[in-house]
C-alpha cells in the first residue's frame, strides 16, 4: 500500500511542474509549440499567408506575455520588431492578411504602423534584456539614421 501512495505522489509532483517559464503562443500537439510550428512553416515554406500567420503570432506572444515570468521570452522582440521593418512583411500583410489579422492591428495603415512598432520592439528587447544592446543597438542607429 505504502508504495501505491508513494507511486501516485511521484506521478503527481511530476505531472504538476509541467508550466513553462515563457509564452510560446500556445501547443499544436506533439510537444511543439505554436510558435516553432509558425516560425518553421514561415522559413520553410515562405508564404505570404505563412508571414502573416507569424506576425499575428508575435503580436499576441508580446501583447500578452504569459509564463511563470510573466516576460516575453528573449529575443522575439528582436525578431518580431526585424519582422515588421521588412518591407515584404508589409506588403504581404496588405495582400494576404485575412480579417481577422487585420482587427489585431487598431490602424489601417500597416506601413507606418509596422515602422513604428518594429522600432519600439528592437528597443523593447534591449531594455528587457540588456545582452542585446551589442547586437540590436548598430542595427537601430543605421535603421534611424535612412
Amino acid at each position: 500500500m505504502r508504495k501505491y501512495i508513494f507511486l501516485a505522489a511521484a506521478v503527481l509532483l511530476l505531472t504538476s511542474c509541467e508550466s513553462s517559464l515563457y509564452y510560446w503562443g500556445g501547443t499544436e500537439g506533439r510537444g511543439t509549440t505554436r510558435y516553432e510550428k509558425l516560425a518553421y512553416n514561415n522559413y520553410d515554406k515562405q508564404s505570404p499567408e505563412s508571414l502573416c500567420e507569424l506576425v499575428c503570432l508575435y503580436e499576441d506572444m508580446v501583447s500578452n506575455p504569459g509564463g511563470t515570468r510573466g516576460v516575453v521570452p528573449p529575443g522575439i522582440y528582436a525578431e518580431y520588431g526585424f519582422l515588421l521593418l521588412q518591407p515584404a512583411t508589409t506588403e504581404a500583410f496588405i495582400g494576404h492578411a485575412t480579417a481577422r489579422q487585420r482587427r489585431m492591428f487598431k490602424s489601417g495603415d500597416f506601413g507606418a504602423l509596422f515602422a513604428q512598432r518594429g522600432v519600439e520592439m528592437l528597443e523593447k528587447e534591449m531594455e528587457l534584456y540588456p545582452e542585446s544592446v551589442k547586437f540590436i543597438k548598430p542595427l537601430l542607429e543605421r535603421i534611424k539614421g535612412k
